[in-house]
């Protein structure tokens, strides 16, 4: 029996069990096995050294995003109308064969916007070119999922369902647990709050089945099997991930109003260019990126050439961005902005910057 078929099968038998106490350890043991199929299906056969044909595309600009969905809902038709590169658009299915990507500047920065093939249902499993698809999508630093608005929120839990299958995981923080192999000693649990999800005798039999009988596993939260077997599998992706329903224009206000209205959502047409602005503004947010500019003494800052950093950044940060041996030499920094307690203020290399700062590196 191949693997498709033994993942198929504990599909059929998870859908089938009825859930309850008396079953929960068996469900558990079953998705510990689902995992392990579902993570070799990925890797491939160890002893091939055919790496197949993939979409070598090399990363660029400032920040990456994914642009995932489902054939013909819009995705070379928004990447032609933020970029200037142009994807070929038409209104039959898989238009689009290959990895495709654009620029998109928005406040100084290039954010790298790859057009992905089409993703089709059983894509995890390898339909269509969905492997390549989903590959290149972890390597993003955020996915954009197109979905057409006509079909509501269907494409929405297929897709998540999809990437959810491969080991992506969206607008989900990674759980708060420790847990490390060990050479002896046996499995060490414990727990810093009361756990009604999972039981220890169920980590047990999880460890037990991907042949762990020594690891230290300590609980910082109230969490649920799958998520523990995220942990032990150790290869999940957390992105940030915006819904981007496209066709507004082709449905009612009070459709466009609940969509908009949910959480991490954005609604668009790309036909009658709506609220693209706003998609612009909602990709940098979620890319966490602020701009940064620099001034010389006695000069206007330049505004013009910011630097582009993340949220949370530090002046030692924006020195790095500017010069690798400006570290070594730097003296203080003077400050005008949001991070500043007033203007040209004095500080040092770990003072958390914000957007649109501007700062003076004074050198040794």
């Amino acid at each position: 029996m191949g693997i498709l078929e033994k993942i198929s099968e504990i599909e059929r038998e998870i859908a089938r069990t009825q859930k309850n106490k008396a079953t929960e350890y068996h469900l558990g043991l079953l998705k510990a096995k689902l995992a392990r199929y579902r993570s070799q299906l990925l890797e491939g056969p160890k002893s091939s050294s055919a790496k197949g044909e993939g979409f070598d595309v090399m990363k660029s600009g400032d920040a990456r995003v994914a642009l995932i969905g489902f054939p013909s809902v819009g995705k070379s038709t928004l990447l032609s109308t933020l970029t200037s590169t142009t994807s070929e658009c038409a209104s039959y299915e898989f238009t689009t064969l290959t990895c495709i990507p654009g620029v998109i500047q928005h406040n100084g920065a290039n954010i790298q916007l790859l057009d992905l093939p089409g993703i089709i249902e059983g894509a995890a499993a390898g339909k269509g070119r969905g492997r390549q698809v989903i590959a290149v999508g972890r390597t993003a630093d955020i996915v954009v999922m197109m979905l057409d608005a006509i079909k509501g929120d269907v494409q929405k839990e297929l897709l998540t369902k999809e990437l959810e299958a491969v080991g992506i995981r969206l607008n989900k923080s990674k759980p708060r647990i420790y847990f490390k192999q060990k050479k002896g000693g046996g499995i060490s649990f414990n727990a810093t709050c009361t756990l009604t999800k999972i039981s220890e005798k169920m980590v047990q039999l999880i460890l037990h089945e991907y042949k762990i009988f020594n690891a230290d596993v300590v609980f910082r939260g109230d969490y649920t099997t799958d998520e523990f077997i995220d942990v032990v599998v150790g290869n999940r992706k957390y992105m940030p991930c915006l819904y981007v329903y496209n066709k507004i224009d082709q449905i009612s206000i009070e459709e466009v109003d609940r969509i908009a209205r949910q959480p991490h959502c954005v609604v668009i047409s790309c036909n009658m260019l709506l609220n693209l602005d706003y998609l612009k503004d909602m990709v940098w947010n979620y890319l966490n990126l602020i701009t940064v500019y620099t001034k010389k003494p006695g000069q206007k800052p330049d505004f013009d050439d910011g630097l582009i950093l993340r949220s949370n950044c530090t002046v030692e940060h924006a020195c790095h961005s500017i010069h690798r041996t400006l570290v070594e030499n730097f003296k203080y920094a003077q400050l005008w902005g949001k991070s500043a307690k007033y203007n040209g203020q004095h500080v040092g290399l770990s003072h958390k910057l914000c957007h649109e700062d501007v700062v003076l590196i004074a050198k040794k």
